[in-house]
């Protein structure tokens, strides 16, 4: 798996001060995408321990609030596998911080067993979320009013809640 960048202050993409990860590869490629360099799966460089080591000292302050996946697209099975070491960790060394993840996919018709992004790590990916932000970007439903999303078909899904309820619980 690639990367693409490091936002270690990032404010735009969750609540707080954040961590986000930007990987690399999408196969979605939305018009009118606002990272669309991210697409290539080759682009960035190569994520390894050292980029994961980085990540886990960005997170330590106190005034972090969590980890943000996004990129690219974190839930292309190759990024989901690529990711679930760094999921861990946070988890493991911050169980205080939240993750957050945004996704193309939709995520009660790809995300679940039988879903064309799911895979053998998709559930613990999933249940490690505090927050998913799904759905494609659909440039006839831009709205740059919307907190946390591009366009008014994404949704903000409270992940702890859908997952123990077996629906999606909106974010509020």
């Amino acid at each position: 798996m690639n990367y693409c960048e490091i936002k270690p202050f990032d404010i735009a993409n969750g609540v707080g001060v954040r961590v986000s990860l930007f990987v690399a590869g999408c196969t979605h490629h939305c018009p009118g995408c606002f990272n669309p360099e991210t697409w290539d799966f080759n682009a960035g460089k190569r994520f390894d321990k050292r980029v994961i080591e980085k990540i886990i000292k960005a997170l330590e302050p106190d005034h972090i609030n969590g980890l943000t996946l996004l990129g690219g697209e974190p839930f292309e099975k190759v990024n989901q596998r690529g990711l679930l070491p760094l999921i861990r960790q946070v988890k493991e060394l911050y169980p205080q911080k939240d993750i957050w993840s945004f996704t193309g996919y939709i995520y009660d018709r790809d995300l679940l067993p039988g879903g064309r992004a799911y895979c053998e790590v998709t559930d613990e990916f999933l249940d490690s979320l505090a927050v998913l932000v799904d759905g494609p970007f659909v440039e006839v439903r831009k709205d740059i009013s919307l907190k946390f999303r591009g366009s008014s078909n994404q949704r903000l899904i409270d992940m702890p809640a859908t997952r123990a309820k077996g629906e999606v619980v909106l974010w509020e």
